[in-house]
């Protein structure tokens, strides 16, 4: 057990993801600070926002796979992919299902403004624009070239 955390720790891969998630995941609370003039730290745990940290963690790990595997290899055409997919689903349909969620959220304030009537707010920040998405691909192949080389 010792060995898998002691290879999992010096995995320049997992490294290189996990930092680009993290460095993503700060930028958020930056950003939202200079929006809201607070940090919120629910930033953290939420979906959506500059830039996608979704989108840093598997671009750095398909990059770092590339450099490692070669580009030709299966495993970097699988990781390709997969990070292809995370994407399309932040700036696709994730984005989608918030935009709903707003359309929503307005149709219930002007339905029951003035009355008395308690409903549950949908979450609006679930995706993310494509400039979130492109913004955190770059960060994940910035930092997977700069650590797995």
């Amino acid at each position: 057990m010792n060995g898998f955390l002691t290879d999992l720790l010096e995995n320049k891969i997992i490294i290189a993801s996990a930092t680009a998630w993290l460095i993503a995941q700060t930028l958020k609370l930056i950003f939202s600070y200079f929006q809201e003039g607070f940090i919120n730290f629910k930033r953290l745990a939420q979906a959506g926002g500059m830039p996608s940290s979704h989108s840093a963690f598997v671009v750095s790990l398909s990059t770092g796979v590339g450099i490692v595997e070669g580009t030709s290899s299966t495993i970097f055409a699988v990781s390709l992919i997969f990070a292809l997919i995370i994407m399309y689903d932040a700036a696709g349909v994730r984005r989608a299902a918030g935009k709903q969620a707003e359309v929503l959220n307005r149709i219930v304030d002007e339905l029951f403004q003035g009355h008395r009537f308690h409903e549950e707010r949908l979450r609006e920040l679930l995706g993310h624009t494509p400039i979130e998405v492109i913004v955190g691909a770059l960060l994940g192949i910035l930092v997977a070239l700069s650590i797995v080389r």
